[in-house]
């Protein structure tokens, strides 16, 4: 499965606070707004979203779609695909993408260690 650009969602209370935390490891602003309390900060190839009080604990991110700069890829697996996939591994969903759709959705599941993990198609 080509999952795309991989990123770790953070829980944060204090976005400003874990903003300059992230800058003194190297991070620098990537996307994202102060007013719409998130920021995707990034060093190299490496992700960090930071979302203030929008939801308990942190995420894994896969982006089908998107390359590490938010660069459209031409060969991928659509978020439809990869659900369905998961499906016929009897991998629980804990959300659903609409398989009758085209275009953005995602969809969560829980790892066996409770880890949840976002598949997150923007296009």
């Amino acid at each position: 499965m080509k999952l795309g650009a991989f990123s770790i969602s953070l829980s944060v209370k204090d976005l400003s606070a874990s903003q300059a935390f992230y800058e003194t490891l190297g991070f620098s602003l990537f996307a994202g707004d102060h007013a719409m309390h998130y920021l995707i900060m990034k060093n190299g190839d490496t992700l960090i979203g930071l979302f203030e009080n929008m939801f308990e604990g942190n995420i894994i991110t896969f982006n089908p779609g998107w390359d590490q700069n938010a660069q459209n890829l031409e060969d991928f697996d659509d978020v439809r695909t990869i659900q369905q996939h998961l499906k016929s591994q009897n991998i629980a969903l804990t959300t659903t993408v609409d398989e009758s759709t085209s275009g953005p959705g995602s969809f969560t599941f829980v790892d066996p260690d409770g880890n949840v993990i976002l598949i997150d198609q923007h296009r």
